[in-house]
């Protein structure tokens, strides 16, 4: 018996490890095709931009770049937020990652056995934070037919009160969703802030993903549509460079102050210098300029992506087409299970992230996210060929 097993906290047998990151544990992603992790390509980080700006910051600020600084971010930083998406100020705070600002929503939102409802499937990452609270997660699948969507979440919401419990918030990607890639249209995102006004709940807006448009038209926020029950969450890691662990919360500044009075006790601060360096970045126009240099990138291997997966793809397999984001999703005949391939495929050196775990009811055995942003496009070529030729071995 594990001599600590008696030491840890009740909270500690709600976590479950990222396969993702088991993954990254047992093999060098650059030794194998790795269509798994949601890595940003390195040839989007402007390293001489970076650099000199790193000067820049230093010869502006000197010793305070270095310093402690406040919670709520560093006043340079949120004003250009607050600019860039047309907020008042007051109602942003910085945060160490978007994966914190799911994580301090949830601390600050849910007691154990409270109800978040989400997509089904929805964010690996979201559903390990929610788990490691104790919430009582309920997904809820996507259906086109407007009606019958709306539908769905009213007979969870139905049974959540039958139950005796409470629906604190909805956690939802609106756009390019992870793992699907798939976006929410604006009469979905009416509808699901209408249920949570109907029901009164909050609903968490994650949105990391949302500046990576590759064709179609932007479509408004959930925020938008009501800033005083809808948190945004923003990230810089695919639209900068992840390194950097900075995200940002737009919200009501009642809720603000909470997330503020918790982050005291987990980090103190974002990280200062990161803070000035992407302050100045954006505030130049510098972080727009790079964005469009990335999107034409990704945009490319996207493209490249849904051609092969036409080409070479055995019968029976269906993906889906994002219109932006980093993924795409594979599902494959009744009765795949990609958890049991998965061992297989990465024998024979390629790599993806299976569906199952996306799911909060262990459903979409039969399916797996595939990531398009990493490898370069020969590498792109080769994979897919590997792995195309991997399934129609299993298949058939």
């Amino acid at each position: 018996m594990n001599i600590y097993s008696v030491k840890f906290s009740e909270d500690v047998g709600s976590f479950f490890r990222s396969p993702v990151r088991e993954i990254f544990k047992r093999v060098d992603l650059n030794s194998i095709y790795s269509f798994a992790g949601g890595y940003p390509s390195a040839e989007t980080f402007p390293l001489e931009d970076i650099r000199a700006t790193m000067s820049e910051v230093i010869d502006k600020y000197g010793g305070k770049a270095f310093q402690y600084g406040a919670t709520q971010g560093v006043p340079e930083l949120r004003e250009a937020v607050a600019s860039r998406y047309g907020v008042p100020v007051e109602r942003v705070q910085i945060t160490s990652s978007s994966q914190q600002g799911i994580d301090v929503c949830t601390r600050v939102l849910v007691n154990p056995g409270d109800v978040i409802l989400t997509s089904n499937p929805s964010y690996l990452g979201a559903l390990q934070s929610f788990r490691s609270y104790r919430a009582d997660i309920r997904g809820i699948a996507h259906n086109d037919d407007l009606d019958a969507f709306r539908d769905g979440y009213e007979n969870v919401i139905a049974q959540v009160k039958a139950e005796g419990k409470t629906v604190k918030f909805l956690y939802m990607i609106p756009d390019f969703q992870n793992p699907s890639g798939e976006s929410l249209t604006l009469e979905e995102r009416k509808m699901l802030v209408s249920l949570a006004r109907k029901h009164d709940f909050l609903i968490v807006e994650d949105s990391p993903y949302r500046e990576l448009r590759y064709e179609g038209s932007h479509i408004q926020t959930m925020y938008s549509l009501d800033p005083d029950r809808v948190i945004h969450l923003g990230s810089f890691s695919k639209i900068f460079a992840p390194g950097f662990r900075l995200g940002w919360a737009l919200a009501h500044p009642d809720i603000l102050d909470k997330i503020y009075v918790c982050k005291q006790s987990l980090d103190l601060c974002p990280p200062i210098f990161d803070q000035y360096v992407a302050a100045e970045f954006l505030s130049s126009g510098q972080l727009d300029a790079n964005l469009q240099k990335s999107i034409a990138l990704y945009k490319g291997k996207r493209d490249l992506l849904l051609s092969l997966l036409e080409e070479h793809m055995p019968d029976g397999v269906r993906w889906t087409h994002p219109e932006g984001g980093l993924f795409l999703f594979l599902t494959l005949p009744e009765g795949f299970d990609s958890v049991r391939f998965y061992d297989t495929a990465l024998d024979a050196g390629v790599a993806y992230v299976a569906g199952e775990f996306f799911h909060p009811d262990g459903s979409g055995k039969n399916t797996m996210r595939l990531n398009f942003s990493f490898m370069s496009p020969e590498r792109i070529r080769e994979g897919i060929k590997l792995l195309a030729e991997l399934l129609s071995n299993a298949i058939c």
